[in-house]
């Protein structure tokens, strides 16, 4: 097989902490003969994967660069500190960057949130990756602070955390290169944004939604046509020839009464009847 022969796919990003199984599940529902190829790749590295044309999309940590990238905010994270679970924080449910003044905190390479004034004291080197960070905060040496779900990510059982108010956070979000908006891309926007199967937004669902819709008008055509000899010319022929003709006109409403109705006009003769009192 063939590089043009091979079937098209979708290739997805993701940075630690997305977990982007519902989105996937939804596709494989909808796109069953397109796969879904999935990418995990560093936050700091997202972006230029995207930019390489290595994914055809990915969610990412904002911000972006918005005049080569469209973005879709889905949703922000709250910040934690990360500490050991006998931590003098642990005794209460919240704490602010003034209660980690005296606190060592760690600052790893791949931090994904902007401070302007990082709280705390610095360590003298700063960890690899968050994944390092957090065992050196179960060693003992600090705290980190990380979106809450790369707490959750990374958990250790001799670990928890608490979250800390006035902090920044860390949005996430949907990112692709503008210029490179595909009918693929299309696709799964449409899943991230909620849309239906039967939904007329979008590149797939578009058509489909005309095709049901002719389907649907062509339906009703095909079926009143069918209807008509039965129900037109059967019920309806039969009021208008049984109950209208024979009944109306010959039987219960003598034509004296319809032309009462009709507003005085004996509708056979043309000429004004006299109104029945």
């Amino acid at each position: 097989m063939t590089g043009s022969d091979l079937p098209p796919s979708f290739r997805l990003a993701y940075v630690p902490g997305v977990t982007p199984a519902k989105w996937v599940r939804i596709w494989n529902e909808r796109l069953p003969d397109i796969p879904l190829d999935l990418i995990a790749v560093p936050s700091a590295e997202a972006a230029g994967l995207l930019r390489e044309g290595r994914a055809d999309a990915g969610f990412v940590r904002l911000p972006v660069d918005r005049t080569f990238f469209s973005a879709i905010p889905l949703y922000t994270e709250m910040t934690v500190v990360v500490v050991p679970k006998d931590h003098v924080v642990t005794a209460v449910d919240e704490v602010t960057p003034a209660d980690l003044a005296d606190e060592i905190v760690l600052h790893p390479l791949d931090d994904v949130l902007d401070w302007d004034t990082r709280p705390g004291l610095p360590a003298k080197e700063r960890p690899a990756s968050t994944a390092d960070a957090v065992e050196l905060v179960a060693a003992g040496v600090g705290v980190l602070l990380v979106p809450q779900s790369l707490a959750r990510l990374y958990h250790r059982r001799d670990l928890t955390y608490r979250p800390v108010s006035d902090a920044p956070a860390s949005q996430v979000a949907l990112s692709w290169p503008e210029a490179a908006t595909t009918d693929l891309v299309e696709d799964f926007i449409g899943i991230v944004r909620g849309r239906t199967v039967n939904s007329t937004r979008g590149r797939a669902q578009a058509p489909a939604g005309r095709g049901e819709g002719v389907g649907k008008s062509g339906g009703r055509g095909q079926s009143t046509a069918g209807r008509a000899p039965g129900k037109s010319g059967g019920k309806a022929a039969g009021k208008t020839g049984g109950k209208a003709a024979g009944g109306r006109a010959g039987g219960k409403n003598p034509p004296g009464r319809r032309a009462g109705r009709a507003g005085g006009v004996d509708r056979t003769s043309g000429k004004r009847g006299r109104p029945r009192r």
